[in-house]
């Protein structure tokens, strides 16, 4: 088990950012053959994409339950270089799960939504927590003073 921060703390990351969630949905269980590819090919590529060289742009991840996480991205623009890159896990896996759900729509969803984060238009609160979300990939402070409400978290420092 992670070990936890008892105290209030908030977190920063320098510059513009994104935050990447995605997650899916078993609507037909006992159609195996249908989700089980796409629910193993996630784990498969956060290990690709968490053992890339800073420079391609992945800040990290917190799972939020089994079928869904957060991601953190330096920009959109790497997120979008991952994602369409042939030479990666997800292009190939993107275009098998197409091509599978031509005549099975329905049998497993799958979502996403991506955010595009302006330096300083964000706050975070973790109390009581080991590192997690943007605590995990940016620098983890004590939230006192100013840090202590939101709106003061809002207001860079």
């Amino acid at each position: 088990m992670a070990r936890f921060i008892p105290d209030r703390m908030t977190a920063r990351i320098e510059g513009d950012f994104v935050v990447f969630l995605i997650g899916m949905r078993i609507n037909k269980p006992w159609k195996i053959h249908r989700w089980y590819p796409v629910a193993s090919a996630m784990p498969r590529m956060l290990r690709e994409v968490s053992a890339l060289d800073p420079s391609h742009g992945f800040l990290g991840f917190t799972q939020l339950g089994f079928f869904a996480l957060i991601q953190y991205w330096r920009s959109f623009e790497a997120l979008e270089a991952y994602a369409r890159d042939r030479e990666k896990l997800h292009a190939p896996a993107w275009a098998a799960f197409n091509r599978a759900a031509r005549d099975a729509r329905g049998d497993v969803g799958i979502w996403h939504e991506t955010y595009l984060i302006k330096d300083g238009q964000y706050e975070s609160i973790y109390a009581g927590m080991p590192p997690t979300g943007l605590g995990n990939v940016g620098h983890l402070a004590p939230a006192l003073g100013s840090q202590e409400a939101a709106r003061g978290r809002l207001t860079k420092e």
